[in-house]
């Protein structure tokens, strides 16, 4: 998911940020009386991560409602004030010596892994205490939390709108982003003072966007649209108090704070931006980088080793565009045959709903193919939508939102038609198996249908996991009967190439001082993406460090287990037992999964 819990996730985790080192704390107490009410190792594990998951959800109620428990729809929690962020790290620093008490050579199998995936995300927890994230609150990106809280409250994305009580929990978190918002001014001037702010284009780009969300007349807001849509079946007399409600928090709270936001963004953080535009330019910026690519791939790999694998598969993917661009016939050069594709108006659309309809074809082809490489099919079907107008400029070409866990909604595929030149008909099928099927749709749907895994199992995310898996499942497009036009399947090595050359810039950006410039140039003359989805895509790396590696790097690891599986079985290595294992299980660390395959072809 290009995907709202990819950052978010990531973000929640590094907002428990200040000192070094966990304390050395006893037991407490509440939590001795969890462990010892089980009888085994494995059962005093699963009681404590239980317990865990129940005492943060309410402070990643956004989590909560992505995994479909909607008791915390009313909280934003002010997750970037000092008191937060002390309470979370006396809960990590209590689960961490509460963890200790568990004997781990009493625990074998699943529990194992349960154990040491809960162990590293605490351990995690602490390392990431050394970065301030809280001080960088806010960026251009469509996940920063001003662009995301717009999606909740105009019905595109998981918060529901079905009674009135829901439009009261969305009015009651509202009031929580407020004090947000507010906080994150407070924070972005400690930041200031610390030399730790973004780069001059970030704010460029979130300038605008803060403006658009400025109305003089609320019911301009898009937050209007749950209400407008609901008043044929609404009380009128709820309808009426709800209409008056929300504009009184548009027009008397809400606009008020992004009128505030706005003005200090264009006042006192524009001239304040950094003009160095990887992490790199941040203090302590260089093991920041390097607690993000440990964070984000899941491996102990280092930013010169990752730069390497990128340069040489995008060596190895031109060369495979240039037998492509052979087989349509076509004689120039590779650069050449990219200047082709991106001016040619047969590879492009000429409306939104050509767009939609090309992505709707993908889905109704797919569906009965899938039989062919699973045995296990999501129960939960997707729609496919364009993303609202006002947050389509900045938002990547295509993402994906998880179905509710209760079956009232089908997971999202939104398509981006903001700029039809920026969606070649050459890439529908591979973007299509990337965020739908088998792609994030299977990975994350199938994770919320598993129920005989302990909740931490099946709430858990790793970047490498999801992304590896949704770009290995672009691979799987020629087994599925897709890519059989020439230039279909280049629209799949160019998305390859796309993951491959974000290992360049990345790293280039953050470990060796790359510009914005020289890392559009670079994507710009190895590629036929538009300049509009480089920059954009440019700018998104340089707030988020190492995310971009995660999709590269689980794609290389999981092809290189299946490789190894069938090299070392031969005819009894099956296919669907495979892709089980990899994702009936929930998410696992790179790590862990290399070590359940390789346990499965031993017992094999």
């Amino acid at each position: 998911m290009k995907k709202s819990l990819i950052a978010l996730a990531l973000s929640a985790s590094l907002l428990q940020a200040c000192s070094n080192t966990a304390q050395q704390v006893s037991v407490d107490p509440r939590l001795q009386d969890v462990m010892q009410s089980a009888q085994s190792a494995d059962a005093r594990l699963v009681a404590l991560t239980d317990h865990y998951i129940e005492e943060t959800l309410p402070r990643s109620p956004i989590n909560a409602l992505f995994q479909g428990d909607n008791r915390f729809n009313h909280l934003w929690p002010n997750s970037l004030s000092p008191e937060f962020i002390d309470e979370g790290h006396a809960i990590t620093d209590k689960y961490l010596a509460a963890l200790q008490q568990i004997d781990r050579s009493a625990l074998k199998g699943q529990d194992l892994y349960t154990y040491e995936i809960f162990k590293e995300n605490l351990e995690q927890q602490v390392q990431a205490r050394a970065f301030p994230v809280e001080l960088l609150p806010l960026n251009q990106f469509i996940f920063s939390p001003h662009n995301f809280f717009m999606q909740l409250g105009g019905g595109v994305s998981a918060q529901p709108f079905n009674t009135v009580q829901d439009f009261d929990n969305f009015l009651q978190r509202a009031d929580g982003f407020v004090v947000w918002l507010d906080q994150a001014v407070i924070n972005m001037r400690k930041g200031i003072e610390q030399g730790v702010v973004q780069p001059r284009p970030v704010v460029e780009s979130m300038l605008p966007q803060i403006a658009a969300l400025i109305h003089e007349e609320p019911t301009q807001s898009d937050l209007f649209t749950p209400l407008t849509k609901a008043k044929e079946t609404m009380d009128k007399a709820d309808y009426e108090r709800l209409h008056q409600s929300y504009s009184e928090l548009v027009g008397e709270r809400l606009t008020p704070a992004f009128a505030r936001l706005h003005h200090f963004l264009e006042n006192e953080y524009l001239p304040a931006a950094r003009t160095s535009h990887g992490y790199g330019g941040l203090p302590n910026g260089k093991a920041w980088y390097e607690f993000a690519i440990k964070a984000n791939t899941t491996l102990d790999l280092t930013a010169q080793s990752i730069h390497q694998t990128g340069l040489d598969e995008v060596k190895r993917i031109h060369e495979e565009m240039r037998g492509v661009a052979r087989q349509t016939g076509f004689e120039g050069s590779l650069e050449d045959f990219f200047t082709f594709l991106k001016t040619d108006p047969q590879f492009y659309f000429d409306s939104e709903e050509a767009v939609l309809a090309a992505y709707e074809s993908v889905k109704s082809r797919m569906a009965p193919r899938l039989e062919k490489l699973f045995s296990k099919i999501p129960k939960a079907d997707y729609m496919v939508q364009p993303y609202p107008p006002a947050q389509a400029k900045s938002a990547p070409g295509a993402s994906y939102i998880p179905p509710a866990k209760d079956g009232s909604r089908p997971g999202i595929f939104f398509a981006n038609t903001y700029n039809l030149k920026a969606q070649p008909k050459y890439g529908v099928e591979t973007l299509s198996i990337h965020e739908a099927s088998p792609g994030h749709h299977f990975q994350i749907s199938l994770q919320q249908e598993i129920d005989n895994l302990p909740k931490i199992r099946t709430q858990n995310f790793y970047t490498a996991y999801a992304e590896g898996w949704a770009l290995y499942a672009e691979s799987l497009g020629k087994e599925l009967g897709f890519f059989t036009d020439p230039y279909q399947y280049y629209g799949k090595l160019s998305a390859e190439l796309f993951r491959a050359m974000r290992l360049v810039v990345d790293t280039g950006l953050h470990a060796k001082g790359w510009t914005r410039e020289k890392a559009i140039e670079y994507m710009l003359s190895n590629s036929a993406m538009p300049r509009s989805d480089v920059e954009a895509e440019i700018e998104r790396y340089m707030i988020m460090p190492g995310q971009a590696l995660s999709y590269k790097t689980g794609q290389l690891k999981i092809q290189e287990l299946r490789d190894y599986a069938e090299a070392q079985l031969g005819d009894r290595f099956d296919i669907k037992t495979f892709h089980n294992l990899i994702l009936l299980d929930g998410p696992l660390p790179l790590p862990l999964l290399e070590r359940k395959i390789k346990d499965w072809v031993a017992s094999a």
